[in-house]
């Protein structure tokens, strides 16, 4: 099992960018597929971004593409979220994600997950 810790959430005024980062411990790093899922008050949870073991795949989901970025440091354990243009719609907890084996974009095959940190874009 691994223990996963998001970090870098806050309050930012849209058109702004945050960077969000995420560290896992307990299981090899540069085994796991990582990814980012976010959820709303009243809301489902909504992929955001995954990246495989070697970065070299990453998926992003419609609402972000070309505003955030997703990326990683297996030297670091940590894996990145870049948010750019953020809107008053990205306000949401995000959650860090982590699998052993081939990324994806379908939460329920993530195992270990992180506890969340609130990020809230003001208009």
């Amino acid at each position: 099992q691994a223990q996963v810790v998001e970090s870098g959430g806050g309050l930012v005024q849209a058109g702004g960018s945050l960077r969000l980062s995420c560290a896992a411990s307990g299981r090899t790093f540069s085994s796991l597929a990582m990814g980012w899922f976010r959820q709303a008050p009243g809301k489902e949870r909504e992929f955001v971004a995954a990246i495989g073991w070697n970065g070299a795949t990453t998926y992003y989901g419609d609402s972000v593409k070309g505003r955030f970025t997703i990326s990683r440091d297996n030297a670091k354990n940590t894996v990145y979220l870049q948010m750019n243009s953020l809107k008053p719609e990205d306000t949401a907890i995000y959650y860090c994600a982590a699998r052993p084996g081939v990324v994806t974009r379908i939460g329920k095959l993530y195992v270990d997950w992180g506890q969340g940190t609130q990020v809230t874009v003001s208009s």
